[in-house]
């Protein structure tokens, strides 16, 4: 059996094991965000404001310097994801995580983030810890390879205005200065 055939044996097995044992995943809410974010990875540094749009199962993502270029625009659907750099270049992958580690050297938890910038845990990610607050607000998660603390801007706030994510391969501060919903 050759090379090939035996790796998209194992390929197959892994998706049909996967599908099976899968729970559903809750359909992530549509939002409007605005932030900045500072990434540190392999003793560098990364910093730029970011506009996202989530909506339906799709993710538009700006990157932007602090003047207001833009230095890259993610955008992932059902179908894959697309980076368009500042010189107009597109690189694609399967994932924006994928295409995050494969462009910049560091993975953007966007399955993730989506719930976290709500102060919630990501479903279909596995939760090994969770801390609250006096308030039942989460402080604290683990999910997946990410060590994930909530801040929130005073005492009766409902959501974070602040998410810090360390995995693997990046320590990310995510910063959110303003997150709507659509209204039905």
């Amino acid at each position: 059996m050759s090379s090939i055939v035996r790796w998209c044996a194992v390929l197959c097995a892994a998706v049909l094991a996967a599908c099976a044992t899968s729970p559903a995943v809750a359909p992530t809410p549509a939002f409007d965000l605005t932030g900045r974010m500072v990434v540190r990875f392999q003793n560098r540094g990364f910093t730029s404001a970011v506009r996202w749009t989530q909506n339906g199962g799709s993710d538009d993502i700006w990157l932007t310097a602090a003047l207001g270029q833009t230095i890259a625009y993610l955008r992932a659907d059902r179908d894959g994801a697309t980076l368009t750099a500042a010189d107009q270049r597109q690189y694609h992958a399967s994932s924006i995580e994928n295409l995050t580690k494969s462009a910049f050297g560091w993975r953007f938890p966007v399955a993730g983030m989506r719930h976290w910038v709500f102060g919630q845990p990501a479903p279909g990610m596995t939760t090994a810890a969770v801390e609250r607050d006096d308030a039942s607000r989460i402080t604290r998660l683990s999910q997946d390879d990410w060590q994930v603390v909530f801040n929130y801007a005073d005492p009766g706030a409902a959501r974070p205005s602040r998410v810090e994510a360390a995995g693997a391969d990046a320590e990310i501060r995510f910063v959110i200065d303003g997150l709507t919903m659509p209204q039905p």
